[in-house]
């Protein structure tokens, strides 16, 4: 059985390699406010409607894998261990389960094509925010070698469905997704010859958006903390200005600007 919560995304873990020079950057572009949660030395960020994520160092087992610096986002599910199930039985891969204290039990995966992200059954509630305001995240991308396979795991697995479309020439189709009519992000298939900033193919991955209050500034002060700009900036549909980066540790992340209208 499923609510209106399931499918929704509701955390933002951050894993780096340098958990406190990472929090100094995303304190001072995104003006999020910082603080500890826990004994491990995890901060919890939070925005001006309360807490939208937090950052830790890579776990050791995702380092000796040669996990780089990256971001994970967390979907709320109502059965951890059904979705759990239902994922594997779709060809998703079970990396990590945890129970964390007061807090829920959650499974990190990857989906068939190898996209890794983070199924969560909350132990309370999570009131929702409201995404066009600064220093939320707003949009969610998933770069995927088989779009229409990857849409179809997560309408099966969370609901997610297609919204719309619409065609970028070259670059292919780009699937706008969402849940009951209000669009969450968009996905494609990666066309041939993506790499990443080394060179090397780039794995299927997602890219979540920032809404900034300033657009201009936040991008000055991030490349002045040293990120590394991978695209734009530039303006796409609707009207908003976007910037994909590179976060000082080599953490992928997006700016945009306040949309036009909140969904």
């Amino acid at each position: 059985m499923t609510t209106a919560n399931t499918g929704r995304i509701v955390w933002y873990e951050l894993f780096t390699s340098d958990r406190d020079a990472a929090v100094a950057f995303y304190t001072d572009v995104m003006g999020w406010k910082a603080e500890p949660w826990g004994p491990e030395g995890y901060r919890m960020f939070s925005a001006s409607q309360g807490p939208v994520g937090g950052a830790d160092l890579i776990p050791a087992a995702a380092k000796a894998m040669g996990v780089p610096p990256y971001w994970q986002a967390a979907v709320w599910v109502d059965d951890i261990a059904a979705a759990v199930e239902k994922a594997t039985s779709l060809g998703a891969k079970i990396y990590h389960r945890e129970s964390v204290p007061t807090v829920g039990d959650l499974a990190v995966i990857a989906d068939p094509q190898g996209a890794v992200i983070c199924l969560f059954q909350p132990s309370g509630d999570n009131a929702p925010h409201d995404r066009a305001k600064p220093g939320e995240f707003s949009w969610h991308e998933l770069y995927t070698t088989d779009q229409p396979a990857a849409l179809a795991f997560y309408k099966a697995l969370v609901g997610w469905e297609q919204l719309g479309s619409f065609d970028m020439g070259p670059m292919g189709t780009y699937v706008l997704w969402g849940k009951d009519g209000v669009q969450l992000g968009g996905m494609m298939t990666m066309p041939p010859g993506m790499t990443t900033p080394d060179g090397k193919p780039l794995p299927p991955n997602w890219m979540y958006y920032v809404t900034v209050a300033d657009f201009d500034a936040a991008l000055e002060r991030a490349k002045a903390k040293g990120a590394r700009v991978l695209n734009g900036p530039m303006e796409v549909p609707g009207g908003q200005r976007i910037v994909q980066l590179l976060d000082p540790q080599g953490a992928a992340i997006a700016l945009t600007e306040p949309p036009k209208s909140s969904a």
